[in-house]
């Protein structure tokens, strides 16, 4: 996804740059296989401390240890066999089959009115459609990177309904590095919605919904 700002600067609070980090992070995962730089980053950024009183932190942590067991050859294939296949991957992360069970449904349609909207435009060359769940959350890492009063409103209309409940099914594969996104993506998610859920009942604009 592409964004038109009106040229303001672009400035986020300190708190707020691990959550655009995650964000985009999980975007890279979904869109396609990591590359040997990017498992040995996972691998080499272990996180101390709060582990078992924080999910995500133990979640990253599970992703660091798989990073550092996983070949881009095995997650290349194992990509291929998850979200892609002969005919369809075990996981269609696409927000108009999970809640419509179609692909190119009605959540599709809705979402590209609040894109446009929003000043986000198709990335060039981009073959996927809109609510592909990894170009969802680029477009919520713009949004909070902007310090957009809307990046609740469209977490709540266009992810809270579907996104945890598709991580918890990759969560579910037999490969462990995506086992481990997955968990990784459901407990992210899930620390968002609670953040978001109130944030999106003080915006005064609305957010289509399918």
């Amino acid at each position: 996804m592409n964004h038109e700002t009106d040229g303001a600067a672009s400035a986020i609070e300190e708190q707020e740059e691990p959550r655009v980090d995650l964000y985009r992070l999980l975007a890279r995962l979904l869109r396609e296989p990591a590359d040997e730089d990017l498992l040995a980053w996972l691998a080499d950024h272990r996180l101390d401390g709060q582990a078992d009183q924080d999910p995500v932190i133990a979640a990253l942590n599970g992703v660091s240890r798989a990073a550092g067991d996983a070949s881009p050859h095995e997650l290349e294939r194992a990509y291929f066999r998850h979200f892609v296949g002969v005919i369809q991957g075990e996981i269609t992360p696409y927000a108009s089959w999970y809640r419509h069970g179609e692909l190119m449904d009605q959540p599709l349609v809705a979402l590209r009115q609040d894109l446009r909207r929003l000043g986000f435009t198709r990335r060039e060359g981009s073959h996927d459609p809109e609510d592909h769940l990894a170009a969802l959350l680029e477009v919520m890492a713009m949004l909070i990177e902007d310090r957009s009063a809307q990046a609740g409103p469209f977490f709540m209309a266009h992810l809270a309904p579907w996104a945890e409940r598709c991580l918890g099914d990759l969560a579910g594969v037999e490969t462990d590095f995506y086992a481990r996104t997955g968990e990784l993506g459901k407990a992210f998610i899930a620390e968002e919605h609670d953040l978001l859920a109130a944030e999106a009942e003080r915006s005064p604009v609305r957010v289509i919904e399918s």
